[in-house]
């Protein structure tokens, strides 16, 4: 479990490595987030959540979401914005991965909104170059597709 006078700066830390980890198991660590967590990826793409509330449904999302990933993913370029909270960090990061049957080496960046209670992580809102992230995974044009039906549903 993490210390309960884990920093924010402490916490990000262990998430990076977590991020980093080259197994499903290292890589979501339970005791990392906080019972009642809240995640929000505000620009993630049509069709996937938006928010979670709760432990076990970001980590049985995340761990899916893992699962499907064929890269090891690397934390880096890390820059931590100080907010007047205490509690609260705002960081910018990059990650990059290489997939294994291409080789082909892929990064985007990110900035994530991070929130520690006792220790865990109270809420996380992370925005990401979803973009860069469809391009680099191969994923573009179901990006595209899904941005277009979205907008139709919107102009009826």
């Amino acid at each position: 479990m993490t210390a309960p006078t884990a920093s924010p700066r402490e916490v990000l830390a262990r998430l990076h490595r977590g991020m980093s980890a080259t197994t499903d198991a290292d890589h979501l660590d339970d005791e990392l987030w906080a019972e009642d967590v809240v995640v929000e990826t505000p620009f993630a793409p049509p069709g996937r959540p938006r928010r979670f509330v709760g432990r076990e449904q970001f980590l049985t999302f995340a761990r899916a979401g893992r699962a499907a990933l064929p890269v090891r993913l690397e934390v880096g370029k890390v820059v931590v914005h100080e907010t007047t909270d205490p509690d609260m960090i705002i960081t910018e990061y990059e990650l990059s991965g290489t997939d294994p049957a291409t080789g082909q080496r892929a990064s985007a960046p990110f900035i994530g909104v991070l929130k520690v209670r006792d220790g865990q992580i109270a809420h996380w809102r992370e925005y990401q170059d979803m973009l860069a992230l469809a391009a680099a995974t191969g994923q573009l044009p179901d990006l595209l597709a899904g941005l277009q039906s979205a907008a139709a549903a919107e102009a009826v």
